[in-house]
């Protein structure tokens, strides 16, 4: 008797990851969180002795729910996960795997909203106005900086940019954003000077010293090597020099304030939806609550009669 094949819970994962990667065009960090996270939701299956989609109840979602809040995760971190289980079943559905769907009826933690972390006009004058090391790196840190504050692209938009990619005469760069969705983003002014001077006198210098070492001749922004840089590393760059000038940020920050800048100079929400790559201006409009309390701090802070009682 020839017996059905029944794949696993995580053979399903894998399925579903694939499909994230190939036709969703997911990052690899991306992919990498949903493992850890449905990793452990069939963890939770296991010991729950559920091993097909179809015997999945809500009540094993909402226990593991509960597993993560009992851990202490916070609620924005239980939301990510949850929403991944939601995912997950939903692709086991639309996929034809099962018909069971015990996910629509759990409902995602509420979460406070938070407001983008963002430095003011001043303090991002004061950061990229430091003095810059005369060398091969200080070109490429300082073009780095300016790059994330003059364009506001992700840092993972920076590290993925391609000699192709730069158009200085033309005034773009072009950057791939989240599942591969292709964007122009205007460069000017200082940001434009310093990416030119960085391409022309810094970057031919880093390079491998030995023929060995593999380089990147197609990336933009390489380390001492000529390797592609890493995320990591424009992370402890752009820490560093914010804390020589008393800032605590990090390359997203200096997206964030790109964008309530933008907002603050009268830029239209549309047109900044477009430069920042977002899929829905929901996404966007948070910048407009930043740039409220921004003005109401300032106006608390001027006024001669506001803070009288």
């Amino acid at each position: 008797m020839c017996v059905p094949y029944n794949p696993s819970m995580r053979t399903h994962v894998q399925g579903f990851l694939a499909y994230l990667a190939v036709e969703r065009g997911a990052s690899q960090h991306t992919v990498s969180a949903y493992r850890r996270d449905l990793g452990a939701y069939v963890e939770l299956l296991e010991r729950r002795h559920v091993q097909s989609p179809d015997d999945v109840a809500t009540k094993d979602i909402t226990a593991y729910a509960q597993d993560l809040r009992e851990r202490g995760l916070a609620p924005r971190s239980v939301e990510r996960k949850l929403a991944a289980v939601k995912s997950f079943h939903k692709f086991l559905v639309r996929e034809g795997i099962t018909e069971n769907h015990p996910a629509t009826c759990v409902p995602l933690p509420k979460v406070p909203e938070r407001l983008p972390d963002v430095i003011s006009i001043e303090q991002a004058n004061a950061l990229l106005s430091q003095p810059f090391p005369e060398t091969p790196t200080g070109k490429r840190d300082r073009a780095i900086l300016e790059t994330l504050y003059g364009c506001g692209i992700r840092v993972s938009e920076l590290v993925g940019l391609d000699i192709a990619d730069v158009w200085l005469e033309e005034g773009f760069v072009r950057v791939f954003g989240k599942g591969g969705k292709e964007r122009l983003v205007p460069i000017a002014g200082i940001a434009a000077r310093a990416l030119a001077d960085y391409l022309a006198s810094g970057r031919p210098h880093l390079r491998p010293k030995s023929s060995t070492i593999a380089c990147d001749p197609d990336a933009v922004f390489v380390n001492v090597r000529g390797g592609r840089i890493s995320r990591q590393a424009v992370h402890v760059m752009v820490r560093r020099y914010g804390g020589r000038v008393g800032l605590d940020i990090h390359p997203h920050t200096l997206r964030h304030s790109y964008a309530t800048h933008m907002l603050a100079g009268g830029a239209d929400l549309r047109a900044l939806q477009e430069l920042l790559g977002h899929a829905d201006i929901s996404t966007t409009q948070v910048y407009t609550h930043v740039d409220r309390t921004h003005l109401r701090e300032e106006y608390l802070s001027t006024h001669p009669r506001a803070r009288r009682r």
